[in-house]
Formats: structure tokens, C-alpha cells, sequence
């Protein structure tokens, strides 16, 4: 569906300032959502929220529907009682610029086994009851979840198809013994996803109160080990024998990698999925749109077509094209939900079967202007070429920084940039692409926080196809002065992004 003129910022929240070493749903966040009211911005864009594995990949997580423990807030918790200030007391220092994972994890657990402990000494009986009907609303997804995570720490961490054969085949009867005996942590992971939907969901209403909405992002994939796939082995190719991925997800050579990008995600047993309505994928669905206002679907065109790789490559050159129903898939999903806000992300090898696909169902695509200036005036990322039914971006996670990205240009592309702006402005060059993407004719535009800070390559969030040391940037308390929310509110309001009055 068409969006009104609009902008925002895109921002994950383990971005934020926090004593606890990684963003989280505190204060900073709050913060944020004022300084984007203050800055006339309406959308903030988020990565995937779920909870991540090996990598920290927002984009590689046990489950498509679950919360990440990691961004739980430790003082609201305290607020709530569940946690004392002494619980906080000899906290390591954390670096404040970078999120360091292994330090952070196990001291995150501490404080949330804490807080669940306390719950279940202290915990009101109105509490108790609001629990419970969490648990009731989400079981859908919540069960599989809660036992898939409680089994996976009963099995040192090894994924479910190493697990005994009966749980592999997920037999009722064993399934039913060992709930009996994980209850404690069973319960455990239930209070977590609590924990993390309520502090959301306060979050969001706080946003959506400032008339601020929220873009969350769904992976097309699901990671392998996850409950999803465990749940779900029909819906998903996999080795019958082995539960092994058999048939992998990916992309083939492009922009980011000259072999391509191997996601290692098993790729969608299609006709089953069809065969059952697409029901799992109506209720991820469903699960997102209690939490975010807009939903940016990543890796769009594999709905029309996927990248499919065999088991056993290394890289994602020796895979093929494959058709998927994704004109029926949408025509599901509109028919149970109604329009969808939806943004597509309809980069990489682009046909004109997804530009149809994208354009029957008036998704908005993604235009990126760091891709605007290597080649022709044909380039379909320019400005000039833009339809108002679309998103332009600086840059996303994926790319570098536009400070970072401008620094290592080519001399081709710094020309075109020069003589297409004119001139580099005293401010940076990052605030002339900011320019460039809030006065386009596309309806929507969303910047990094990164170019609104004018950082370099040291505040990259995402380096495709490596799989180590991402994730992890975080900007500094202090950071969002009051001199850039003036100045965007200004390039906002003139190029009539701000929001217009009741």
C-alpha cells in the first residue's frame, strides 16, 4: 500500500547507550523515540527483534515469532521489582562504542534468571494472571519455543538434529516426559518472552503516542536451528534421514560478493506450505504485527523466485533459479489479514516477475543512493528514476556508512556524485545524501543513524558474508545533540516529510 510523504530513522536497539554493554528497552530508547518526535521524523526502523544464535545475527535466530532476551532492560526490571540495585553491583566495564557478546551474554542470563526467581517468589496474583494470558495468547508459537530452548540447553547447545531421535522426531510421549522434567526452564524462557513483550510493547505505545510508527523487518529464511524448523520439518527441505539442510538458501555474485552469499538457511518446501494455506507463515504474520506498525520484508524476491544451493557447497555459485508461488502466497495472506503495510526489499538480481509480483500487491521497493552513481543515467537508483511508490535510503545495514562508503569510492563514482550535486556541502557528504534522499519524489525516506551522526566505516553494523564481528555498533550517551534534530526537522519540514497537523 502507498505510504504518505513521510521519513525516519533506521536503528536497531542493541544500538543504544547502556550500562549493561548493549542496547536495551530502557531509558536510551525513550530517548530516541523523542529525539525522532523532536526531529519530525515518523518511522523507526528496526532490525529483526528475535533472539540470536552463533554470528548475533538478527538475522539468523531460534525463532521467527520469539523476543531477543538481550534487549530486556535490566532497570526496568528493577522498577518492577524484580531486580535490586545490588543485583547491578561489580558490572564489568563494558566498551560503550561496540557490543562484546561473549561479555555481555552471560551476565544478561544472571540478571534475567534473577528477575524470573524473584517472579516467582513475589510476583503478585494479578501478575501472575497477566503471565498466563501471555502464555495462553502466544502458545501458538511460545510452546514449541520454550521446550525447543529448554531442550537445546539440556543439549549443550547442539542443534536439535543431534538431539536423541525422539525428540529429533518430536514423539509425543518423550515430548511429554522431558516438558515434565524442563519445567523449571520451560518456565524460564515463558517469563523471558513476558519480560520482553511488555517492556515492547510499552515502548511502542510510547512511539506510537508521539506519532511515531515502528518498521520491523522479517527475514524470508529461518534459521535451521530453530524451533521453527524443528516444529515445522515439513515445511522446509530438509534430509528426511539426517534433518540436515538440504537444500540451502542464498544469493548468487552481486554487489556485496564476487561468490555470492550462502546463507546456509534451509529454503521453503513450497508446496506444502501451499498444500497448508501458508498457515505458519499467516501466523509469523499475525506474531509481527502485534509488535511493529509496518513490515519490511526482507529478500523479496525470493517469493517469486529463490536462490536454492545443495548441500555440501561452499559457496552459493553452483545453485539455480526455482519458481515460488508468491502471487498466491500474497493472495493468502490479503484474503485472512486484509492490505498489508508492507516495504519490499527488492534488491539484488531484479526481474520483471518481482517488479509485477511487488507492483500487483503496491508494495513500496527500496532505492539505495550509495548504488546511484556508478554507472548510467539508466541507473534505476538515481533520483530521476525513482516512482513516488517507493523508500529511498542513504545506505542500510548492510552497506557502509555513507562517510565510510564515500571515503572508498571509486573515482568514477565520486565524479558522478560531484557533478550531479554540484558540490560537496561544508556540512559532509553525508548530509548531502541525506538531502538528496528527503527532497526525492519517493514517498518514504530512511536514514541510518550513522550518516545522521557523520560516522565512518568504524560504525558499520553489517559486513554480508562475513560471519564474525558484526551487530555490534553502538553510539555513545550524548550523542543525538540537539543541533542535528534541528537540522533534520528543518530538511524534513521543507522537503514535506513532517508529519501534517491533526
Amino acid at each position: 500500500m502507498p505510504f504518505p510523504r513521510s521519513s525516519g530513522i533506521l536503528l536497531h536497539p542493541t544500538s543504544f547507550p547502556s550500562r549493561f554493554g548493549i542496547g536495551d528497552l530502557g531509558l536510551e530508547a525513550y530517548r530516541f523515540i523523542d529525539f525522532l518526535k523532536e526531529s519530525h521524523q515518523q518511522y523507526w526502523q528496526v532490525l529483526p527483534l528475535g533472539p540470536t544464535g552463533y554470528g548475533n545475527s538478527p538475522y539468523m535466530c531460534y525463532s521467527a515469532m520469539a523476543g531477543n532476551p538481550l534487549l530486556i532492560s535490566p532497570e526496568k526490571l528493577l522498577e518492577e521489582g524484580l531486580l535490586a540495585e545490588e543485583d547491578f553491583a561489580n558490572l564489568p566495564g563494558f566498551p560503550v562504542e561496540k557490543v562484546n557478546f561473549e561479555q555481555v551474554v552471560p551476565i544478561k542470563i544472571r540478571l534475567l534468571k534473577k528477575a524470573c526467581e524473584n517472579f516467582k517468589t513475589n510476583a503478585t496474583p494479578i501478575q501472575h494472571k497477566e503471565f498466563e494470558g501471555f502464555c495462553d495468547s502466544k502458545a501458538y508459537w511460545l510452546d514449541n519455543y520454550a521446550l525447543f530452548m529448554a531442550l537445546k540447553d539440556a543439549n549443550n547447545g547442539a542443534s536439535w538434529n543431534a538431539w536423541e531421535p525422539a525428540f529429533v522426531k518430536r514423539e509425543p510421549e518423550a515430548l511429554a516426559q522431558v516438558e515434565s522434567r524442563l519445567k523449571v526452564d520451560i518456565f524460564y524462557y515463558k517469563f523471558i518472552q513476558f519480560q520482553f513483550f511488555r517492556q515492547w510493547s510499552n515502548l511502542k505505545n510510547y512511539a506510537n503516542m508521539r506519532g511515531i510508527d515502528i518498521i520491523g523487518d522479517i527475514p524470508i529464511y529461518v534459521a535451521h536451528d530453530s524451533a521453527d524448523v524443528w516444529a515445522h520439518p515439513d515445511i522446509f527441505c530438509l534430509d528426511e534421514e539426517t534433518g540436515e539442510v538440504a537444500q540451502m538458501a542464498g544469493v548468487p555474485p552481486d554487489y556485496f560478493s564476487a561468490t555470492g552469499q550462502l546463507w546456509g538457511n534451509p529454503v521453503y518446501n513450497w508446496e506444502q506450505l501451499q498444500k497448508q494455506d501458508f498457515k505458519w507463515w499467516v501466523q509469523r504474520f499475525e506474531a509481527m504485527l502485534d509488535y511493529v506498525d509496518i513490515i519490511r520484508i526482507d529478500h523479496f524476491r525470493g517469493f517469486e523466485a529463490y536462490w536454492s544451493v545443495p548441500k555440501g557447497e561452499e559457496t552459493a555459485m553452483n545453485g539455480q533459479w526455482v519458481e515460488a508461488p508468491g502471487d498466491a502466497f500474497f493472495e493468502a495472506i490479503r484474503q485472512k489479514l486484509g492490505k498489508l503495510p508492507v516495504l519490499a526489499e527488492d534488491l539484488g538480481v531484479i526481474t520483471p516477475g518481482v517488479e509485477a509480483l511487488r507492483d500487483k500487491y503496491e508494495f513500496p521497493g527500496m532505492k539505495i543512493l550509495q548504488f546511484a552513481f556508478g554507472s548510467d543515467p539508466a541507473n534505476p537508483f538515481l533520483p530521476f528514476n525513482y516512482s513516488r511508490n517507493a523508500v529511498v535510503y542513504t545506505g542500510t545495514h548492510d552497506n557502509d556508512t555513507t562517510i565510510g562508503w564515500f571515503n572508498t569510492a571509486n573515482d568514477n563514482e565520486k565524479q558522478n556524485l560531484w557533478l550531479y550535486l554540484g558540490c560537496i556541502s561544508p556540512e559532509g557528504v553525508h548530509w548531502d545524501l541525506i538531502r538528496l534522499a528527503l527532497s526525492s519524489i519517493a514517498n518514504q525516506a530512511i536514514i541510518p543513524l550513522q550518516d545522521i551522526l557523520g560516522l565512518g566505516n568504524e560504525a558499520r553494523m553489517n559486513f554480508p558474508s562475513i560471519a564474525e564481528g558484526n551487530w555490534e555498533w553502538r553510539y555513545q550517551t550524548g550523542a543525538l545533540r540537539d543541533e542535528l534534530g534541528d537540522r533534520l526537522k528543518v530538511l524534513t519540514k521543507l522537503n514535506g516529510r513532517a508529519p501534517q497537523a491533526q
